[in-house]
């Protein structure tokens, strides 16, 4: 077995790679403030940023889930690697060669299987690339050539080519190392009658990569007629390629979609390629599957969901394209981003389009774009005769449950008036109501969705619920946890310039009373306490707008209008609560993971033991920070 690796060297490799670096292929990082960087959590879903770097300290810590740790504790998490297999990759990326205690240098086939799929992958990669050069890939090449393709273009995009053979790939890889277990549990080869034989045969392969830029799968595109297969081939799932959670172009256009918080969805590679030579170069797209949660996540760590983020779908303009379109509008509330669908004259894809009418027309493809609101509700509305009474009844109730699931309550609004001139329903606020009914009866029962739409005698009173407040312990306000939270609350409501931007970080699990967490929550839905520095009393009525029940609105209205119990509220004051609510924060993870480990006694494997004594490490650096600068340690 390969021995454990050199102290010196896991030090020289942490101080080697700075953690900024790292998260920011994952995810868009902006400034904290304090010297930190801030950024969606990609170990938990939220809307608000709560996930925070401290790149002098090598650092990050989430107050909303409490995962936190050092560059390698990152890496474990973020792409499941044991401690071992995430210091020899980021030494390799350091261009740091490791030693062993014992046994010297780890061999190639002692490496852990996820670093040696990877590799896998890497190699296949180059050497179909290597491949499109050969005779035998004419085909191929004449088919990127008749979309607009050139060698360049191919090469920028990493596109190769497998040959048509049995066994090309399979026996190139068995020469560099890869055992046949290796080959058939990445992908790239399957079960033959007389072994392993190439999954890709005779075809156009386009490398796909994860958000770092790993090559994690191919997708394969059939060039013959005999060839029996499906239209598009792609690699099954393994340990490192899930469809549903990879982008194609990703690596490719991540640092173009932070920087202009957009992102443009099409539905294939050479769809891809060609809105990025036309300038377009956050263009993505699925990898034969629906575009949905998982792929949802990675684009608002990138997007940050700020106020002006956008994306774009340019779904074809045929029925498969429509019922494309109204399924991402599915998940569309699960965006803080503005999303609108995009369809081509002519219903051309963005390749054909090039190819037909040139850059210019890719580039103008996604600016007169409609909201894809708008479009779901004008193909829902498109079924009714709208020239009848009972035709505009019947298309309100089947478009008024869908407005109603906006939850932001000034769009909602607005929507339902443009619904009412869809409909040409001259009581708008008729409409405006009806909405507006169906969304509360939507918060009253759990936010579940909407009820059912009512029939035309009212709503159905037996199956009404009472709102449900807050579950746990009620409020002691004898506590001290209680009452610093309480004050940092009415501080964020009352006085978000003293708490801003550092409140915005703070975890809804960082307030330890539940009536205290619903509120946290109805902050960072209402756009954080940030958007109270313009103005307050809008930023209040966004609040109390996104509360689920009424006890949540009674809280926020109380500690919207309550004194202060210090007599100066100043930043000293302000910053005094920040500390003492972090702090307290810290250190119950540090209790926690202590306590973890005392249970399990003996019994701890290794790599988790080391993975957990490091969090309580550096969670102990960070709360004797805390306790040594106090809100300069935020």
């Amino acid at each position: 077995m390969a021995g454990r690796i050199n102290d010196d060297d896991v030090k020289a490799v942490r101080d080697a790679v700075p953690i900024d670096a790292v998260v920011s292929e994952y995810l868009q990082l902006r400034n904290a403030g304090g010297g930190n960087l801030k950024g969606l959590c990609p170990f938990h879903d939220e809307k608000s940023p709560s996930f925070q770097v401290s790149p002098s300290k090598g650092l990050f810590h989430c107050f909303g889930c409490q995962e936190g740790g050092d560059t390698i504790a990152f890496v474990m998490k973020i792409d499941h690697l044991s401690f071992s297999e995430t210091v020899e990759r980021l030494a390799a990326k350091a261009g740091i060669t490791l030693r062993y205690e014992e046994g010297g240098y780890n061999p190639s086939h002692q490496r852990g299987e996820r670093i040696r799929l990877v590799e896998a992958h890497k190699a296949a990669a180059q050497f179909y690339v290597e491949q499109l050069d050969s005779p035998e890939a004419e085909i191929g090449r004449k088919f990127l050539a008749e979309r607009g393709f050139d060698q360049a273009a191919a090469a920028h995009f990493g596109v190769g080519y497998s040959p048509a053979g049995w066994d090309h790939l399979t026996r190139y890889l068995r020469g560099k190392g890869f055992s046949d277990r290796e080959l058939i549990t990445s992908g790239l080869s399957q079960d033959g009658r007389r072994g392993p034989i190439d999954r890709f045969r005779g075809r156009l392969m386009w490398p796909i990569s994860d958000t770092s830029g790993e090559v994690v799968g191919f997708g394969a595109r059939k060039l013959r007629d005999d060839d029996n297969g499906p239209k598009y081939l792609n690699t099954p799932e393994t340990a490192i390629y899930k469809k549903s959670q990879v982008l194609y172009g990703i690596d490719l256009a991540k640092k173009d979609i932070a920087k202009a918080s957009r992102a443009v969805v099409v539905e294939g590679y050479t769809d891809v390629m060609a809105c990025h030579l036309a300038g377009i170069t956050t263009a993505i797209a699925t990898c034969g599957t629906a575009f949905g949660g998982d792929h949802i996540k990675i684009l608002r760590r990138l997007l940050m969901d700020n106020g002006s983020a956008r994306v774009i779908f340019t779904f074809d303009g045929d029925a498969a394209g429509q019922k494309a379109a109204l399924r991402a509008f599915e998940d569309d509330q699960k965006f803080a981003a503005e999303t609108y669908i995009a369809i081509a004259p002519d219903n051309m894809d963005p390749c054909d389009l090039r190819l037909v009418k040139g850059d210019e027309a890719v580039r103008d493809l996604v600016e007169p774009r409609t909201p894809l609101f708008e479009f779901a509700l004008r193909q829902i509305v498109g079924r009714y005769d709208l020239e009848t009474p009972a035709g505009r009844g019947a298309a309100l109730d089947e478009a008024a449950p869908v407005v109603a699931r906006i939850k932001n309550s000034s769009s909602q609004h607005e929507v339902a008036v443009q619904l009412a001139g869809m409909l040409g329903i001259l009581d708008t606020q008729f409409v405006v109501k009806r909405v507006a009914q169906l969304a509360r009866w939507a918060r009253d029962r759990g936010d579940r969705g909407p009820a059912p739409a009512p029939t035309r005698g009212g709503p159905q009173h037996q199956q009404a619920r009472p709102p449900a407040g807050p579950s746990g312990p009620a409020l002691h306000l004898r506590s001290p946890a209680h009452r610093t939270e309480r004050e940092l609350l009415k501080l964020a409501l009352q006085r978000p310039t003293l708490v801003s931007p550092a409140f915005d970080a703070y975890g809804v699990d960082e307030f330890t009373a539940p009536p205290y967490a619903a509120v946290r929550q109805c902050i960072a839905e209402a756009g954080g306490a940030e958007r109270g520095l313009a103005d307050t009393r809008e930023y209040l009525v966004g609040v109390l707008g996104v509360a689920p029940d009424d006890t949540v609105r009674k809280l926020v209205t109380e500690l919207a209008v309550e004194v202060f119990h210090g007599k100066s509220i100043d930043e000293a004051y302000a910053g005094e609560h920040l500390v003492k609510v972090r702090l307290r924060a810290v250190d119950r993870r540090i209790n926690d993971v202590q306590g973890s480990l005392s249970r399990l006694g003996s019994n701890v494997a290794p790599d988790h033991l080391a993975a957990a004594q490091n969090e309580v490490w550096v969670l102990q650096q960070y709360a004797q920070s805390l306790r040594n600068n106090g809100a300069d340690a935020l």
